[in-house]
């Protein structure tokens, strides 16, 4: 994710703050960009938090107020320390005013330019080392609950197809966790969540850091829940002009994990995924492709209708 100068500062200190300043902190931490060039109305209306609240936490910081906080951002932006340009919140249009094709258009270009970040940041290290400790794992064990489900379920089914240990822990029938009983320290817990934060996940990441067992995790900001007990995290990004935060980042993230996975373990990957082609193919899962030429017969000059058994497979 992007740094600011008091991102460290910040995040060490972010357990021992009260909920306000935890919420002005986060802001902060995950919108530099925006504490350079918004006022500090503005940034304490996204945050969530009073105006005095910003003062406060930069007099907390040992700042003598907020105004030298922003300066401190601003100065970091000038010298280009703050990294890859975020979407502008300030700058968000509405539905309405962009019209529906130019909002659709804005989404898009929106979540193309998160995973095009994912490629040229950090997260590109930690996205390799968490396919590492993945395909080193006995059993991967996947929590993913409602948004995040998605996520972790396409990783579970790709690694269903190429090794035998994935466990998805989605709560069938009200079992929810009862299958990571059997987890031990050589398996890893792969485990997702983006703010607002699925209680079940967080409660057995705890679980997971507190057994030893090593989690790989992807979530969306240094300070979440997720971010704090993992052994390897993702940062993603989840903004987005629709009224719900996207998760295209993450899936890609999951995606890319996958296909590391089968590469690291190719000569198994490859045994593994020709007798699982061997069972699609016995149950005729999938539609086969089948090359058509079309023969026309006209029954009458005039006519140009074409009928169903006009068509042949060859």
């Amino acid at each position: 994710m992007v740094d600011g100068p008091l991102s460290e500062q910040l995040v060490a200190g972010f357990d021992a703050m009260s909920e306000q300043f935890q919420l002005a902190a986060r802001y902060i931490i995950d919108h530099p960009h925006d504490v350079a060039l918004l006022s500090m109305r503005d940034q304490a209306r996204l945050a969530g938090v009073q105006p005095a609240t910003m003062t406060r936490l930069a007099k907390y910081l040992g700042l003598g107020g907020y105004d030298e906080l922003r300066h401190l951002y601003a100065d970091a932006v000038r010298n280009g320390d703050v990294g890859f340009a975020r979407k502008a919140d300030a700058q968000a249009v509405t539905q309405k005013r962009k019209g529906d094709h130019g909002f659709a258009r804005e989404i898009l270009r929106i979540q193309a330019a998160q995973i095009l970040q994912l490629a040229e940041s950090s997260q590109l290290d930690a996205i390799i080392s968490g396919a590492r400790r993945l395909a080193s794992a006995s059993c991967v064990y996947c929590i993913g609950l409602r948004s995040s489900h998605a996520i972790v379920w396409h990783l579970h089914y790709i690694l269903s197809m190429i090794r035998e240990k994935s466990v998805i822990l989605d709560a069938v029938a009200g079992t929810g966790t009862d299958a990571f009983a059997r987890a031990t320290r050589d398996d890893v817990l792969f485990a997702a969540s983006v703010f607002p934060y699925t209680r079940a996940t967080l409660d057995l990441a705890e679980y997971a850091h507190q057994h030893g067992i090593p989690i790989v995790a992807i979530t969306d900001s240094e300070v979440a829940p997720l971010a704090r007990v993992t052994d390897v995290v993702v940062l993603v990004q989840t903004e987005s002009p629709s009224f719900l935060h996207t998760m295209t980042p993450a899936f890609a993230v999951a995606e890319v994990l996958g296909a590391l996975i089968a590469g690291q373990g190719a000569e198994a990957a490859r045994e593994s995924l020709l007798r699982f082609d061997a069972h699609l193919a016995h149950f005729n899962t999938h539609l086969k492709s089948r090359n058509r030429t079309r023969k026309l017969r006209l029954s009458k000059p005039a006519s140009s209708a074409v009928k169903k058994e006009d068509w042949s497979d060859i």
